[in-house]
């Protein structure tokens, strides 16, 4: 079962989007006081419990104590910042991203089939 990393620093993230040349990154941005990203992270969370610790990096920034970090995702990412948000990195870009009621574990599961660590990531 892989782990889920907390991201408390933007230079964190740099180290991150740079991994993901190597392997796939995902980024999970929760707020603390929704019950739709309470959702999500559970939907996240369970997704994650079925992966390989080698498939890929997990990981979650809590976006009422990580303010600069969300705002660096979604300046590196170019995606508009949302919570509950869902992004999977690959080759220093977004692949692919959801909100709110689009996290889901079978989306997720899709996009990890796509992008897995044994795929090409040219």
């Amino acid at each position: 079962m892989a782990a889920i990393q907390r991201i408390e620093g933007v230079h964190q993230l740099d180290a991150l989007v740079e991994q993901s040349r190597q392997q796939p990154v995902w980024i999970f941005k929760h707020s603390l006081t929704c019950s739709i990203s309470s959702r999500a992270w559970s939907e996240f969370r369970s997704f994650v419990a079925t992966r390989p610790e080698h498939e890929a990096v997990f990981t979650l920034v809590e976006v009422q104590t990580a303010r600069a970090v969300s705002n660096a995702v979604a300046e590196r990412t170019g995606i508009r910042h949302e919570s509950p948000q869902a992004i999977l990195l690959r080759n220093a870009a977004a692949a692919f991203h959801a909100s709110h009621s689009s996290i889901h574990r079978a989306a997720l599961e899709t996009w990890m089939a796509r992008f897995s660590s044994s795929a090409s990531l040219d």
